[in-house]
């Protein structure tokens, strides 16, 4: 991700940060698989977030009405985590998917500006995906005897084309579109700027499908999110030039990349501070206003999301209890 923006900046075209940014992230998918599996994962996720920039781009460039940018939050749900449970991807929820839709969508952009800043999307993805595979070169030009300073890659991603038909898919889905709806309208009445980040905070909090609607987990990420944006303000707060903003992107990746498949909570504190950087990178307001915007907001989010796990946790109890 980071040697595309140092491009953008060199150009003279920051402008396009934001896209290169969310095309970058396809490298936080396929962590942990071997190459061969690596390569659909990582193209998949490649095609969902330059589908996701894409029609946030189309719906920017149209004027979207709020009514429609909600109807646009619902298929982008709906796809995400279709697409990822069919394809076996993680992260296992449609949380990047959902932030490059949101971000790109309140962005404006006029209609002669598309095809330019989703081909800055198309670019990010396609270095990302090259990044992402170089390690298969790496292990096949070195000497087998080297093969053990190599990490094993055990993770065995599995399609599932029933994904469609599955139950827990649709209460995730379900969960999601609910949460998503109620934690953007209340921070809309609230009177925060873009409402987005309530959004995106309740798909990072839920679980994905099949996880156990832990408490104790969703604490995990509401914190790591609160902390990350406390992060990005310590950041932020002193107006660094764009160089630093960059080493912050870097830094966020890095540690979202290491830590995804591990902590997912840990993961989001990094995870925010990437996400924050990129958005004020496209679209920058005060930064005490952006700050106080995104508590508000991430308080809201993980609140609603919370209530959705126990909700859940105390429906699913329920018909447990009255199956046996």
């Amino acid at each position: 991700m980071v040697i595309p923006l140092i491009v953008l900046v060199l150009a003279g075209r920051i402008d396009w940060a934001v896209y290169a940014s969310f095309g970058g992230m396809t490298a936080l998918f396929g962590r942990s698989e071997p190459y061969r599996l690596r390569a659909r994962s990582v193209s998949v996720a490649a095609v969902g977030m330059v589908g996701s920039i894409g029609f946030g781009l189309l719906l920017a460039a149209l004027g979207a009405p709020l009514g429609l940018l909600t109807l646009g939050l619902i298929v982008v749900l709906v796809l995400g985590v279709l697409l990822v449970n069919t394809m076996g991807l993680f992260p296992g929820t449609p949380l990047f998917f959902v932030f490059a839709y949101t971000v790109c969508a309140q962005v404006p952009t006029e209609p002669d500006q598309v095809l330019t800043r989703l081909l800055v999307g198309v670019a990010g993805a396609a270095f990302a995906w090259l990044v992402t595979m170089s390690g298969a070169l790496l292990r096949r030009a070195a000497p087998e005897r080297s093969a053990p300073l190599f990490k094993q890659l055990p993770r065995q991603p599995r399609l599932n084309p029933a994904a469609y038909r599955d139950g827990r898919v649709w209460l995730s889905i379900g969960q999601m579109v609910v949460g998503s709806l109620v934690a953007g309208g209340l921070a809309i009445l609230v009177g925060v700027g873009h409402p987005y980040w309530a959004v995106v905070s309740v798909v990072a909090v839920l679980p994905p499908p099949g996880a156990r609607h832990s408490t104790s987990r969703a604490f995990h990420r509401i914190f790591g999110t609160a902390l990350g944006v406390l992060v990005t303000g310590l950041v932020l707060l002193p107006g660094p030039p764009v160089w630093v903003l960059i080493l912050v992107i870097a830094i966020g990746q890095f540690g979202a990349e290491i830590l995804v498949g591990k902590h997912y909570g840990a993961a989001l504190l990094f995870i925010t501070p990437l996400a924050l950087t990129v958005s004020h990178l496209g679209s920058p307001v005060p930064v005490s206003d952006l700050l106080v915007d995104r508590v508000v907001e991430t308080v809201l989010g993980g609140a609603v999301a919370l209530v959705i796990v126990v909700a859940t946790r105390a429906g699913l109890a329920r018909r447990a209890g009255t199956a046996r």
